[in-house]
């Protein structure tokens, strides 16, 4: 019991809700710079897609540039150094320039290999990560005209044509492995990466398996269309953009193993399926329902 005299214990409620409105605020801010980035990645690789002409080199690692790779990755890095000077870059083609808590990593062309052959599923990834986390993501496929994008507190959306409509996702309810829809990047990826013999045992307990590729299989897990996503010798570029999406829209992303993220190897699912996924690639996890 205190007297009149006696000052109230501070009260922490207040404090806290509003940091959380302003962070709201912030992250609402730079997801309109992060659409606006990937309105004109859009614009950069589709002026170059299907191009007779287009340049396309090997890099040391034996993957594909395009030209239309580096054009893009040039202007996204213009416009953020204009708008947020003091963020830093990591890119795909030109690396990492800046430091500081806040850093945009950007994929210019996921899926340069289908690009260059004319294959439409290809598109720009735009992340922001604050100490290390992933707090906004888009993921744009401007050849097939859709968008998805999402960001920590705001959740997750996407549009079905240019300029529509946004939709709040969500993943799927799928609850067991018997009716759940598996999309990986293909059997070389888990051959080379020696767990092949595990991609077979989960294709044998899903209902179906399909090699959807690149940046659409996780656009298709948050939007409640795919079930379980699992690759290997990923880059931060490959899957930054995808984890807040997939995390608004409800579902998860760790590695193979469950632990975080940081060994290459990716596995997103809708939540409910996670543990279930662990267990068949034998990290004998056993957190989460199935």
């Amino acid at each position: 019991m205190t007297d009149a005299t006696t000052p109230p214990e501070p009260d922490d409620t207040a404090d806290q809700a509003l940091e959380a409105d302003l962070d709201a605020l912030a992250l609402d801010s730079d997801l309109a710079l992060a659409l606006e980035l990937a309105d004109l990645a859009d614009r950069a690789a589709m002026e170059r897609f299907r191009a007779v002409d287009l340049q396309v080199d090997t890099k040391p690692d034996r993957t594909y540039v395009t030209e239309a790779d580096l054009a893009v990755e040039r202007a996204v890095r213009e416009l953020i150094a204009r708008r947020r000077p003091a963020d830093g870059v990591l890119g795909e083609e030109y690396g990492t320039a800046g430091s500081g808590a806040r850093q945009w990593i950007v994929d210019p062309i996921d899926g340069t290999s289908n690009f260059l052959r004319g294959v439409p599923v290809w598109g720009a990834l735009i992340a922001l990560t604050v100490d290390g986390a992933p707090v906004v993501g888009v993921a744009s496929m401007p050849a097939l005209g859709r968008r998805w994008w999402g960001a920590q507190g705001l959740g997750a959306f996407t549009t079905d044509v240019p300029g529509g409509e946004p939709r709040a996702i969500r993943v799927s309810q799928v609850g067991g492995l018997a009716d759940a829809s598996l999309s990986f990047q293909s059997i070389a990826q888990w051959r080379d990466a020696g767990q092949l013999d595990r991609l077979l045992a989960l294709g044998e307990r899903v209902w179906r398996d399909r090699a959807y590729g690149d940046l659409w299989s996780y656009c298709l897990l948050a939007e409640g269309l795919v079930d379980i996503v699992a690759e290997f010798d990923l880059k931060p570029w490959d899957i930054a953009a995808a984890v807040p999406i997939i995390e608004a829209a409800g579902g998860r992303v760790t590695s193979t193993s469950g632990a975080a993220l940081g060994d290459g190897s990716v596995l997103a699912t809708n939540g409910r399926l996670h543990s279930a996924v662990l267990d068949v690639l034998g990290s004998g996890a056993t957190s989460g329902t199935a």
